[in-house]
């Protein structure tokens, strides 16, 4: 009976194999790899992914996947498969059950760190979860990748709890792109330090100065052994965002939706000057509560812009974003009259949270809608074939059609692919000339 924490992640680590993996997740991790692989190449466009390195262009726009406990899973695993992929010899040749084990371990790391903390269970106030959990998440699919020994995927983890943990404080800022980067980077760093000999403390998941330092109710677990092993993803899907913004604001952005029915009609223009209040009951998540943002990383964490931003326009969309959207007078009226209310009951948990909108007239009207659960998340999800549309809206701003279809084809057969430098060659897209001059 193991008795370290540590230690049976590292088992675990080292001892799960294609075999263990099921349907229901082999099914679920194929939707977030194609997604996480369409919102990379929408990422490629943007001042953050020009600015930084291109690690961090997964989570440049805030597009990607969330999990309950809170945190993004895909993006700090998938580009070090994709990597590791290219990087190694020929001579290994990786299948595409490799690297479903692989990204399923990575995800899977995460999430049973998370539930050894009620704090994880609530939005963040204090850091970010995918600097955190991801880096380790990240150690984890490299270690299995690269085929490491139960002792290397120890070492890998107590190294890569040094490299993780980034502030709250940077989000809403191009910095925050760099939280999952630099998971991605350092925990795939971790993976190749233990490979050369580099030791950590060996119990460092056991302790409350280790991984604990990021709890203050940290309460780590055994994990099971491998013939009772069960995927929290079996258990738990994630949720998928149709547009780039804090996924909180996809609940302002279905209740707004639903309350501009009773003050427009078709295609006419919201009478903005007919409204004299605007109530959102959300829950109190500060750092989403920006009442005038001044950039598109603001207005992507703010409850207020997403909620005037689909009053004007009936929706949102990633050029809802835009530096002129956000400055328009129209805009800036609305967010004037915006107010935010916190009920009891509506706590900062992305698996209970609603979002209530209340607006009042000129004339005295008062029109209120809920949404409680929006179009995309694990208990309303996207269908096939709108995954697959965001998938083709994203990546064809940087591919062919023809290869964005192939691309499709193979993520949704992923198990049945015999060679991953297949997939990497298509992700490579067109030439560099040809690419640099679609992103102009």
């Amino acid at each position: 009976m193991l008795k370290s924490v540590t230690e049976s992640f590292a088992r675990v680590i080292h001892g799960l194999t294609v075999g263990h993996l099921t349907d229901h997740v082999i099914q679920r991790s194929k939707r977030m790899i194609l997604d996480t692989l369409g919102v990379g190449f929408l990422g490629t466009s943007t001042d953050v992914f020009h600015k930084a390195s291109e690690y961090s262009k997964i989570h440049s726009m805030d597009f990607d996947d969330t999990w309950h406990p809170a945190t993004h899973p895909s993006g700090a695993v998938l580009p070090v498969l994709m990597a590791l992929t290219e990087a190694l010899p020929s001579s290994q040749k990786f299948s595409g059950l490799d690297l479903l084990l692989a990204f399923n371990v990575g995800i899977e790391v995460q999430g049973q760190l998370m539930h050894f903390s009620k704090e994880a269970s609530d939005i963040p106030k204090r850091f970010h979860p995918p600097s955190v959990v991801g880096t380790l998440g990240s150690a984890a699919a490299a270690s299995k990748f690269l085929g490491l020994s139960t002792a290397k995927c120890q070492e890998a983890l107590a190294i890569a709890v040094s490299h993780a943990g980034a502030p709250m404080a940077n989000a809403a800022t191009q910095t925050k792109p760099l939280h999952i980067g630099n998971a991605a980077r350092h925990g795939m760093e971790s993976a190749f330090l233990a490979m050369l000999g580099l030791q950590g403390n060996k119990q460092v998941l056991d302790m409350q100065t280790g991984f604990g330092a990021f709890y203050a109710n940290y309460s780590p677990q055994v994990l099971p052994n491998l013939d009772s092993h069960t995927w929290l993803l079996d258990q738990q899907d994630v949720a998928f965002k149709r547009f780039p913004a804090h996924l909180a604001t996809h609940w302002v952005a279905d209740a707004a939706v639903s309350i501009r029915k009773h003050l427009v009609t078709d295609r006419a223009l919201l009478p903005t000057d007919c409204i004299e209040r605007i109530v959102l009951r959300v829950p109190d998540v500060q750092y989403v509560n920006r009442p005038f943002p001044d950039s598109e990383h603001e207005a992507r964490h703010s409850f207020q812009y997403v909620a005037c931003a689909t009053l004007l326009d009936g929706g949102i969309t990633i050029p809802s974003f835009h530096k002129c959207q956000i400055t328009r007078p129209q805009v800036r009226e609305l967010l004037g009259k915006v107010e935010l209310e916190h009920p009891w009951d509506n706590l900062p948990s992305f698996n209970t949270l609603y979002c209530e909108i209340s607006i009042t007239l000129s004339d005295g009207a008062t029109f209120t809608e809920c949404a409680e659960t929006f179009y995309g998340h694990w208990r309303k999800p996207l269908s096939k074939e709108d995954l697959r549309g965001k998938f083709r809206a994203n990546a064809s701003s940087m591919l062919s059609c023809d290869i964005v279809e192939r691309l499709i084809e193979i993520v949704e057969n992923l198990e049945d692919l015999e060679d991953c430098s297949v997939l990497t060659t298509l992700l490579k897209g067109p030439s560099p000339p040809v690419m640099a001059s679609k992103s102009i």
